[in-house]
């Protein structure tokens, strides 16, 4: 891995950006029955990533049985597909967790309770074991999002994840059923995301795995407002998320049609259109279109 540099306000990253995600879900790395059947998942009811967790999803007397079955988890992906990420510890356990990860073909490592300091060692102990993956940093305390804008600019991280259930007990919060408490806080997330110039943010896990409906609109409502992907913590969500963030085909045809007329207009001299619903367009507009085409 070589060393970032900053040249004007953009840092050259040490590691390779990641293809966009959908879906995320989450597998305690000490259940590998979750895993088979997670691997066993196809088409849209497949993960873009499965995350074997080594964190929270793991009771702390398991954790080094988790890390001694790490192998054998990675080693059951069948194929490309689902990208392999894998979630550490933050505190003590991180070393013993990246000595666990080096050997292995994964795509990216997940830190928790992220802040500028545990992002910086992590950062560095990935160096020392030699390991060339992208970093998520998950948002869930505080003391991080007040550093949320620097953590989005460090050159080991590629994308932001919000982490709710610890963020909201750190700060004594008791969010509402529709979550408006968190709004502003997500909404920072993707404006940090924006600003670094990284992939959007992925969305936080909902607890309520039954209620696929409520599930469909809380993703919408992330999407809508920036957010590019979304982790589950049970394949019965994963189809939704895919959906959610998957683009239809008309809205494609109509991105694709956009952009051919504003090119074609820019060609000739204009810098503005009317678009095909008669509202004016530029290039503030089609930007949205071209992010849609990929």
């Amino acid at each position: 891995m070589s060393n970032s540099t900053l040249e004007g306000n953009t840092y050259t990253r040490p590691v390779p950006v990641p293809a966009p995600l959908r879906s995320l879900l989450y597998v305690p790395a000490d259940r590998p029955d979750r895993a088979a059947t997670a691997f066993g998942l196809t088409g849209e009811r497949a993960p873009d990533a499965l995350i074997l967790d080594l964190e929270d999803g793991v009771a702390p007397s398991a954790r080094a049985d988790a890390r001694a079955r790490l192998a054998d988890l990675a080693a059951g992906r069948p194929g490309a597909s689902p990208r392999i990420w894998v979630r550490v510890n933050s505190g003590p356990g991180l070393a013993a967790d990246l000595d666990a990860v080096a050997p292995l073909d994964v795509d990216g490592v997940i830190l928790p309770k992220a802040t500028v300091a545990t992002v910086d060692g992590c950062s560095a102990l990935l160096d020392s074991f030699g390991i060339s993956v992208p970093l998520t940093a998950l948002i869930e305390s505080a003391a991080g999002w007040l550093e949320v804008a620097e953590i989005a600019r460090h050159p080991a991280v590629v994308r932001l994840a919000i982490g709710e259930a610890d963020l909201t007990a750190d700060l004594g919060m008791t969010p509402s059923t529709d979550h408006r408490e968190l709004m502003p806080l997500r909404v920072q997330l993707v404006v940090a995301s924006a600003a670094a110039a990284i992939d959007p943010p992925t969305g936080p896990v909902s607890t309520e795995f039954r209620d696929l409906d409520a599930l469909r609109g809380s993703t919408a409502s992330l999407k809508a407002m920036g957010f590019g992907s979304r982790s589950a913590i049970h394949p019965a969500q994963v189809p939704v998320i895919n959906e959610v963030f998957t683009p239809t085909v008309d809205e494609l045809a109509r991105a694709r049609e956009l952009v051919e007329l504003f090119d074609r207009a820019v060609a000739a001299g204009d810098g503005a259109i009317v678009g095909p619903d008669g509202k004016m367009v530029d290039e503030a507009v089609v930007r949205s279109a071209r992010r849609l085409l990929g």
